[in-house]
């Protein structure tokens, strides 16, 4: 049986069959879930099963037990994907909903940044969602909203509170999405009022640090009423990318990709080298000057991990 890991919890993954397995089953129904888990051989070749892996698995099922009816299995397959991230763990997505907050906590553009190199390095589209619109502190989030157009994000500005999410329903109706971000920007709260019958579990800010508190503590999809999956991810305040190539830093800041061949010398990291076609292109107001910066940052930083 072919179906999706829509969940993962100590070592059991559960699968959702898909609709033509549902309907060549006598027993369970569309909305009922295999708990599985994975044969000793993933373990062995070191492939772990990520949310949103789509599986072949065989199958029990188990009637009349102290629990009521209930589906067992093993996940026998992986079957290859199209794109994965280790942070969240998750594979085979259509988007990534990058989540921030325009009150507290307050939005850090190096964590939005390292987020964005990671996408564009697993080859995910990234929409920018900035929440609490209705309690924006000032209008200075104004500049950061037409920094990210400028470099050809979609940035949505949205508000659970006032309702103020038709456009992100619009993007993720029939696709397979994930929401990540720090802790406390609402995004379970931005999910429930998109979709009522989640019911997740939403923690209030710290009043004392002005942080998040963490709420979801797992990685699971969950199906849009309207079409298409999410995922809600656990909140995190770093993100490190050692694994990132110093000679391919340059290719995940989509913004430069134009500028591709226009400077004076081949190979041109565009960090000091004279006519470069970014350096220009940022002082000219073509590329968001913050961007750049953040680029230049990460080059120092990769440049200072050591290699073994």
């Amino acid at each position: 049986m072919k179906g999706k890991i829509i969940k993962g919890i100590a070592g059991f993954f559960y699968v959702e069959p898909s609709e033509s397995n549902n309907k060549l089953n006598d027993k369970p129904n569309n909305k009922q879930i295999y708990e599985c888990k994975a044969r000793g051989k993933f373990r062995n070749s070191k492939q772990t099963p990520l949310i949103g892996d789509l599986v072949e698995i065989s199958t029990t099922y188990y009637e009349g037990s102290e629990k009521g009816d209930f589906l067992q299995g093993t996940i026998d397959e992986i079957l290859p994907r199209k794109n994965q991230l280790f942070r969240p763990s998750v594979a085979n997505v259509d988007q990534g909903i990058i989540v921030f907050s325009l009150s507290y906590p307050t939005i850090h553009l190096d964590l939005l940044d390292r987020f964005l190199i990671m996408m564009a390095a697993a080859e995910i589209d990234a929409i920018i969602v900035l929440n609490k619109l209705d309690e924006a502190i000032n209008d200075q989030y104004k500049e950061i909203v037409e920094g990210y157009r400028l470099t050809g994000y979609n940035v949505l500005c949205t508000s659970a509170k006032d309702g103020h999410i038709n456009e992100v329903k619009n993007i993720l109706k029939d696709k397979t999405s994930f929401f990540a971000g720090p802790s406390g920007v609402g995004k379970s709260t931005l999910l429930n009022t998109i979709c009522p019958n989640f019911h997740l579990e939403t923690g209030k800010m710290s009043e004392k640090i002005k942080r998040g508190k963490h709420t979801t503590r797992h990685t699971e999809l969950l199906n849009l009423t309207f079409g298409g999956y999410v995922l809600d991810t656990p909140g995190f305040t770093s993100l490190k990318f050692e694994d990132i190539d110093i000679n391919s830093l340059k290719n995940y800041f989509i913004e430069f990709a134009q500028y591709e061949g226009q400077c004076k010398f081949n190979g041109c990291t565009h960090t000091h080298e004279p006519n470069c076609a970014v350096k220009n292109a940022v002082n000219s107001g073509q590329i968001y000057k913050a961007r750049y910066d953040s680029y230049v940052n990460y080059f120092k930083e990769l440049q200072n991990i050591k290699k073994w």
